[in-house]
C-alpha cells in the first residue's frame, strides 16, 4: 500500500510540474523599441501604435501585447517630452484605465513593485483591481505604471482570474538595462 501511495504522490508531483511549464505560457524576453525596458511576455507580441490624448496633448502610444492562458498581457510606452510631467500623467493614465474597465473603488489594491534601473524619486505604482470588460464580463487586472526620463510605461495583464504565479513572473521580470 505504501508503494502505491508513493507512486501516486510522485505522479501527482510530475503532473503539477508539467502544468507549471504549460505550453500556454511560452515566456520570452521583450524590449519595447526605443526604450531600455526589458520584460518577459508569455507569448509572441503583436505591435500597435496610435495617437491618444494624454496629459493634455496628443501623444504617440506604442504597444506590445498578446493573449496566453486566458489572459491578456501588454506593455504601452508614451513619451511626454518632459520628465516633470511623469507623475501627473501616470496618475491620469491609471485613472483612465480604471474607469475604462469600470473598476469598483473597493476592489483597488496597491501592490509592491521594485524595478531594477528605475532612478530614485521617479513614480512607480502597481495596482490590482476588479471590474468589467466592455461586454460586461468580469475581469481582474494588475497594472504597473512607471517612468524612465520622459518615457511613461503601463504594463498590464487582464484575465477573468489572475494566477499569482503568472503575475509574479510577469511583473518581477521588469528591469531597465
Amino acid at each position: 500500500m505504501l508503494r502505491s501511495t508513493t507512486f501516486s504522490c510522485s505522479a501527482l508531483a510530475a503532473l503539477l510540474a508539467l502544468a507549471a511549464c504549460s505550453p500556454a505560457f511560452n515566456w520570452r524576453d521583450v524590449r519595447p523599441e526605443g526604450t531600455r525596458l526589458a520584460l518577459l511576455l508569455p507569448c509572441k507580441p503583436d505591435k500597435a501604435q496610435k495617437v491618444v490624448p494624454l496629459g493634455g496633448r496628443a501623444t504617440s502610444l506604442a504597444m506590445l501585447g498578446c493573449d496566453a492562458g486566458g489572459a491578456t498581457f501588454a506593455v504601452a510606452v508614451a513619451d511626454v517630452g518632459d520628465p516633470a510631467q511623469a507623475a501627473p500623467v501616470l496618475a491620469l493614465w491609471q485613472d483612465l484605465t480604471l474607469a475604462n474597465m469600470k473598476a469598483t473603488p473597493g476592489s483597488r489594491q496597491p501592490l509592491v513593485l521594485r524595478i531594477p534601473g528605475v532612478a530614485p524619486g521617479l513614480p512607480v505604482a502597481r495596482l490590482q483591481a476588479q471590474g468589467r470588460r466592455a461586454d460586461g464580463a468580469a475581469v481582474s487586472s494588475q497594472a504597473a505604471y512607471f517612468a524612465h526620463g520622459s518615457q511613461l510605461f503601463q504594463v498590464v495583464m487582464y484575465a477573468p482570474q489572475i494566477a499569482p504565479e503568472v503575475a509574479e513572473t510577469f511583473f518581477s521580470s521588469l528591469k531597465f538595462e
